[in-house]
């Protein structure tokens, strides 16, 4: 099953632990799964879902193939249910219906099994809701709760469930995960270079600004590549209009990073060891920019004594 193959190879802790769960019967009622958007959250809801009711289970793995199986992929078992938010939130009403809903037993075994996703987007009333149906739970249930902002989950609710934390993708994974959702894979790998964080890139990539910002960061890494003082009148040609905010500051520089870390492994493939020196003294320039940056330095100012550092450097090398 999908979720099988992404959980044993991503997420090989938690998906371990709810195995072996699972297996012994140790379940807890309720579950706090928190980790970035897109680590595998609500593929191992679901993979629980389905181990649980699953009729035709073979080494711990439920078979996917069911009518239970196929009824919970498909949101339509009626003991597994789905809470998502209302619009910007989740409501009271929704937890109420939930509240009576499991006053009885399951419809078609003792068993239910709910998940709430984006549980930190409950509003007050609906959180409180929660809090009181799980310190007073009816009938035998498992809970899952979902969320990328733990911290905005009331701690009465989180000392009630076990948390289960999932690891943020690493590059490659990340840029992997990208591009199985149509991103390019030259702009996957570039943002799994600026955050660790599935959300982050995703909102990196739909923002138009990214593109302009890509296509300018490689004209700049050329022309600082060749020696060319191009390379200082670009940064108020065009990189200044791009920075007017200061994460996008950050940004260009990171970017500007990604251009010389990718090169570093094309000179380490071909064991360039000159060019390999001159490559670390200028990732080292850029880490020196970005905590200029930091430090509230302007960007112009910045950006500038970059490439003058940068191609003094280059002439010296040559």
């Amino acid at each position: 099953m999908e979720e099988t193959v992404f959980l044993t190879q991503h997420q090989s802790f938690v998906f371990s632990q709810i195995r072996k769960s699972v297996k012994h019967g140790r379940l807890a009622h309720a579950y706090l799964f928190e980790g970035d958007q897109g680590t595998g959250k609500h593929l191992l809801s679901s993979w629980l879902a389905k181990r649980l009711f699953c009729t035709d289970v073979t080494d711990n793995e439920p078979c996917g193939q069911c009518n239970n199986c196929l009824r919970i992929a498909a949101g339509e078992h009626p003991d597994v249910r789905l809470i998502e938010p209302d619009g910007q939130s989740i409501k009271v009403d929704q937890i109420r219906q939930l509240q009576q809903e499991f006053v009885r037993s399951g419809f078609e075994s003792r068993l239910q099994f709910f998940t709430i996703r984006q549980a930190d987007k409950m509003n007050a009333s609906a959180a409180n809701s929660l809090l009181k149906f799980l310190e007073e739970p009816q009938g035998d249930f498992v809970a899952v709760l979902e969320t990328d902002a733990p911290g905005k989950i009331l701690p009465t609710i989180q000392s009630r469930c076990q948390i289960l934390h999932f690891a943020p993708l690493n590059p490659a994974e990340l840029a992997q995960r990208l591009v199985a959702d149509g991103i390019t894979s030259e702009s996957a790998k570039l943002l799994a270079g600026l955050t660790n964080s599935y959300q982050k890139a995703v909102e990196i990539s739909q923002d138009e600004w990214f593109n302009d910002a890509k296509d300018a960061v490689v004209q700049w890494y050329l022309y600082l590549r060749k020696g060319d003082l191009m390379a200082f009148v670009y940064i108020q040609k065009r990189l200044i209009a791009l920075a007017k905010e200061k994460e996008q500051q950050r940004l260009l520089l990171q970017m500007l990073m990604q251009a010389f870390r990718h090169e570093r492994n094309e000179l380490l493939r071909q064991s360039q060891t000159r060019q390999l020196l001159e490559n670390t003294r200028n990732v080292q320039l850029i880490l020196e920019a970005e905590q200029k940056l930091a430090a509230n330095v302007s960007f112009q100012n910045v950006s500038e004594q970059l490439v003058l550092r940068i191609l003094r450097q280059t002439a010296v090398d040559d």
